[in-house]
């Protein structure tokens, strides 16, 4: 039975009003997948409104009573897991044991915000008589708009409705077209938790027909968004109409570096999964890889040994699935033949793999590396986003590794392997991304504040830095002496 999503809008399912919909495709075998609506402006409107008039009251309650709605979406995402883990496994095409670790970080996420009741507090600051006081309040935003990345599909939208539902706002959602139904099938535990219409509503469509519109829509108090840095671009113009706040989180080119000194076992197999993890797909994902001359070879073949094992195919029963769809697909294997002609080397891979007949039309790529690759190539200014790495061979000047590494538009991730205590500190003043990995695998805690320099955007998500991006400062300020006009310089001046 073919599946069939509509748009959920003030506490219902609605169909579109243009009645269209649009196909999703299994990335595993390339069939259709099921179909969502097409929401068209007039939907985005209602969406908005329902969220709009729903904060109103949502905000009144308190951190306490909003997080038992938070509560039980967590409990009833638990009690149901199975069918989410599935989910991912078809709609993303993730390996199970990466399906199994997303919804267990949908749990922890909406624990940890749901944990913030009582603990989102403001101040109190004298004032400039000492019969004046200031108080500061933490209020919310308004209407929140998440837009939210095919690669995580239920992991990001538990990162942005739960700092966002804490402190108040609500919510309009617009995932990605390539899991629509990831985020229905959480916007449906919402519904089953009896969350307040108009809290949290559900809008699907094309981003050419709907983006703008939403984006610089007069009731959109906060955007929040994953996805690619030009997407990022054009949500600044758009939204600065209307002056939202913006939290983005964008694309990211992690350098891997890995020093003479460096555990060679410990960094190929935390390679394995900075590469390899979610086909690659991933803003953290390590892009370029500096080995030292040293242990260059060693390290590659390594390296290259444990790849080989990796089992590819359908997700329930393989380490990597396929990319996403077959722009990405095509995207990726561009990469790889520019690379070529500009004089790099395939150590390992490069095009489809072989697979059973059933998986022939699905999206699979090699997980591949390069050699001979060259600081200017595309493949190590651009994101790849894909299973692919190039390596390059560096020599003692720790200094100039640091500058290869910096030497990117992006700056979300990063990762060093060496045993010298002096180093690894001298990275870690010196390394400029939002975050640095030392001798060990990622991803963000929930707990540490995931930001990105430069193009891979600006403010962050993740723990209480992260909840304060939904807050506001408001300001009242109170004199509770007998004449509070004393003293001051009031017209008419000539009293």
């Amino acid at each position: 039975m073919e599946k069939i999503q509509e748009l959920f809008i003030n506490g219902e399912w609605v169909k579109p009003s243009s009645e269209e919909y649009l196909n999703k495709y299994n990335p595993s075998t390339g069939e259709l997948y099921g179909k969502f609506a097409a929401a068209s402006k007039e939907d985005v409107d209602r969406a908005i409104d329902a969220a709009y008039d729903a904060q109103k009251k949502w905000e009144k309650l308190t951190s306490v009573e909003r997080s038992k709605y938070l509560y039980r979406l967590i409990d009833l995402i638990r009690q149901d897991r199975e069918s989410l883990e599935n989910l991912l496994m078809d709609e993303v095409g993730k390996p199970r044991k990466e399906a199994v670790q997303e919804v267990d970080g949908v749990l922890d996420q909406l624990q940890y915000y749901a944990e913030f009741a009582r603990k989102i507090t403001g101040d109190v600051v004298e004032g400039t008589k000492p019969e004046r006081v200031i108080f500061q309040y933490k209020v919310p935003y308004g209407v929140v708009l998440a837009i939210t990345p095919w690669n995580f599909p239920a992991a990001m939208i538990a990162r942005k409705i739960g700092p966002a539902l804490i402190t108040g706002n609500t919510v309009v959602l617009k995932p990605s077209s390539d899991t629509p139904f990831v985020a229905g099938w959480i916007v449906e535990k919402v519904r089953q938790a009896g969350f307040p219409p108009g809290t949290v509503n559900l809008i699907t469509g094309k981003g050419s027909v709907i983006g703008d519109y939403m984006t610089s829509h007069k009731k959109i108090s906060v955007i929040t968004l994953t996805g690619e840095s030009r997407t990022g671009v054009q949500v600044m113009k758009s939204a600065s109409s209307i002056m939202a706040k913006l939290i983005l989180e964008l694309g990211g080119k992690a350098p891997f570096i890995v020093w003479k000194d460096a555990d060679l076992e410990l960094a190929a197999k935390v390679l394995m999964w900075a590469k390899y993890w979610n086909a690659g797909q991933s803003c953290i994902a390590a892009e370029r890889l500096y080995v030292h001359e040293d242990v260059y070879d060693k390290f590659l073949n390594l390296f290259i040994e444990k790849t080989k094992r990796l089992k590819i195919g359908e997700p329930r029963t393989s380490d990597m699935g396929p990319l996403i769809n077959d722009q990405q697909l095509k995207k990726v294997s561009g990469f790889v033949e520019e690379a070529v002609n500009q004089g790099a080397k395939i150590l390992y891979g490069g095009g489809k793999p072989q697979l059973p007949e059933r998986y022939s039309k699905g999206f699979f790529y090699m997980p591949t590396i390069l050699t001979d690759v060259r600081q200017d190539m595309k493949i190590f200014r651009e994101e790849i986003f894909g299973p692919v790495i190039g390596a390059m061979k560096v020599g003692d000047d720790f200094d100039e590794v640091i500058e290869l590494a910096n030497d990117s538009d992006y700056g979300l991730a990063s990762y060093l392997f060496t045993k010298d205590v002096s180093l690894a500190m001298k990275a870690a003043r010196e390394i400029k991304f939002g975050e640095l990995y030392i001798n060990m695998p990622g991803p963000e805690a929930t707990q540490g504040y995931h930001t990105g320099f430069r193009m891979s955007g600006q403010a962050g998500e993740n723990s209480r830095y992260g909840v304060e991006e939904y807050v506001k400062v408001k300001n009242v300020y109170i004199d509770y002496s007998k004449d509070p006009t004393a003293g001051e310089v009031i017209p008419p001046y000539t009293d």
